[in-house]
């Protein structure tokens, strides 16, 4: 009876990191859209700046102010989608190095079992660090958002101007 006790903590044991592994999957799944998005958006923003360059767009001073500001954003989300991209494959790592330990602990009848408490730990010390990334890179995704949509209203009141003007009077 205690042996069979012991098994089945040794597998809710490692039963933990495995979770923690698809937890930490999930989160590398999302966070790569997410990295597949701002390469999106940066090359949008690139092709306006042609459009620009180009002269094919208006008010290309207030233009490209905005463009710049925005790929500001875009760098600083895309080093933090990386720092946290890197923090999730090394808590992935942690987890897994940590299930394998306590299997190897058991087989080799050892009472180390802290060595896979401790790797567990550290895993999850790198999905809280990866987590916080991923809330401070949300933030500027909203930077992001609350841009264009100040652009937008720029260029919708641009729009007003022209059409509240009255039409020039031609001279006979």
């Amino acid at each position: 009876m205690l042996s069979s006790l012991i098994g089945t903590e040794i597998l809710a044991g490692m039963i933990t990191p495995a979770v923690l592994i698809s937890a930490s999957a999930s989160l590398i799944f999302s966070t790569a859209n997410r990295l597949g998005r701002i390469f999106d958006r940066v090359n949008l923003l690139k092709s306006e700046i042609e459009g620009v360059v180009d002269g094919r767009l208006s008010y290309p001073e207030e233009r490209l102010a905005y463009l710049r500001r925005q790929l500001k954003i875009q760098k600083k989300r895309a080093g933090l989608i990386q720092r946290s991209m890197a923090a999730l494959y090394t808590a992935t790592l942690f987890f897994v190095s940590s299930s394998l330990s306590l299997g190897i602990i058991v087989a080799v009848s050892s009472t180390a079992s802290w060595v896979a408490t401790g790797l567990a730990l550290v895993g999850g010390i790198f999905l809280f660090i990866a987590s916080s990334l991923l809330l401070y890179e949300s933030r500027y995704n909203l930077n992001f958002i609350q841009g264009q949509i100040e652009f937008a209203e720029f260029l919708e009141d641009k729009v007003e101007k022209k059409e509240e003007k009255p039409p020039a009077k031609k001279r006979l």
